[in-house]
């Protein structure tokens, strides 16, 4: 029986946790890093190469043992290292989903040109263009750079003159100015297709965050109606039939009176949909790999209400019952994405207490990250 073998690049807890779910299916794995990231998570995981400038892109390909497909672990990857790779292998997601979707206004525009909507938006380069931005678009509006903003970083979300005088020293460079948009909350989907179009899509979640950082997702989200969840679906698989895509791509949205607008893309299992590990039949990670490969989606349903909490910044199992802790090995910092934890319960209502006690659990009586 031949071996299949899938490279990732990325060696984080995404790629961790994508090859801990596939080892069920017989899949090998191989890690690309690139210059000095650190490779800890995947210890043990498969066998890891080390990316260099101007190193030659066929021999990486043979030390990763010869992948039949090649992904990715995040955005912020070398796209030029992706379309060399896509040489003597697919590479999926392809090149040009990274390309789009790890620059803000490349994303935004991408997802105009096929009909779908989000929140107005204008380019700019200096803070001059960004004061106008604003004039135009009014307060509150957000300023994001355009590239390596993730996590609440590189972003300011301004209300008044005052505040944007606040922000006269940012650097020249890309950015995008969004205007302030009135929702209810924020949701997630996360779905997967096949290179032969069948897609499969999970229920909506619900997304919290705490500065900027996704700290708790339930699902499904609670009190989605069949019409919000259809339209999410119809968005997403919009996007992807529209680009040719292959593998996982989450959709995070903002829910408002006039309907869904798309915050943000991303091409890669997403931290949202880390509740399917113990929420769904099929987690993410392994439709991804499913799908890259083109083996048959699995299910996607979710029997129980489902919630994923963040550890951020602490490192710990907690002794309140849960359906599993994930720890991704990595060196405690404040802040920092340590592991999560997942509850199931049989009524949102319980699930909604067991969230609030465990988060006391977490981070004492604030509830929230230090």
């Amino acid at each position: 029986m031949t071996v299949r073998r899938v490279g990732i690049v990325g060696c984080g807890q995404l790629a961790q946790m994508m090859a801990q779910e596939a080892r069920p299916l017989g899949i090998e794995f191989s890690f690309l890093a690139e210059g000095d990231e650190n490779t800890g998570c995947v210890d043990g995981l498969g066998s890891v190469v080390h990316a260099r400038e101007g190193d030659d892109i066929e021999s990486l390909y043979r030390a990763m043992g010869s992948p039949e497909v090649i992904t990715a672990e995040r955005e912020q990857v070398s796209v030029a290292l992706l379309r060399a790779l896509e040489k003597f292998c697919p590479v999926y997601p392809r090149p040009d989903a990274f390309e789009t979707t790890q620059h803000r206004v490349r994303e935004k525009t991408a997802i105009t040109a096929v009909g779908l909507p989000v929140a107005p938006f204008l380019p700019a380069n200096n803070y001059d263009e960004i004061c106008a931005a604003v004039q135009q678009l009014g307060y509150p509006s957000f300023i994001k750079s355009c590239e390596h903003g993730y996590d609440g970083k590189n972003q300011w979300r301004v209300d008044s003159d005052e505040d944007l005088a606040a922000i006269a020293g940012v650097p020249e460079q890309e950015y995008v100015v969004e205007q302030g948009v009135n929702f209810s909350r924020e949701v997630s989907l996360i779905g997967a297709r096949t290179a032969d179009g069948k897609v499969a899509t999970y229920p909506l979640a619900e997304n919290d965050h705490y500065r900027g950082t996704l700290l708790v997702s339930t699902a499904p989200a609670p009190h989605v109606s069949e019409e919000l969840q259809h339209t999410a679906e119809e968005y997403l698989a919009k996007l992807m039939n529209a680009w040719d895509y292959v593998g996982v791509l989450a959709m995070e949205c903002f829910v408002t009176e006039d309907g869904l607008l798309i915050n943000e893309l991303a091409p890669r299992v997403h931290n949202s949909g880390h509740w399917t590990l113990a929420g769904a039949e099929t987690s993410q990670f392994a439709n991804h790999v499913r799908a890259i490969l083109g083996m048959p989606l699995g299910e996607t349903h979710c029997e129980r209400p489902a919630v994923m909490i963040n550890m951020l910044g602490v490192d710990k199992k907690p002794a309140l019952p849960n359906e599993g802790v994930w720890s991704y090995g990595k060196a405690l910092r404040p802040g920092r994405k340590m592991g999560h934890v997942i509850l199931l319960d049989d009524s949102q209502e319980a699930l909604a207490t067991r969230i609030d006690s465990m988060l006391e659990e977490l981070y004492g009586p604030s509830k929230r990250p230090a």
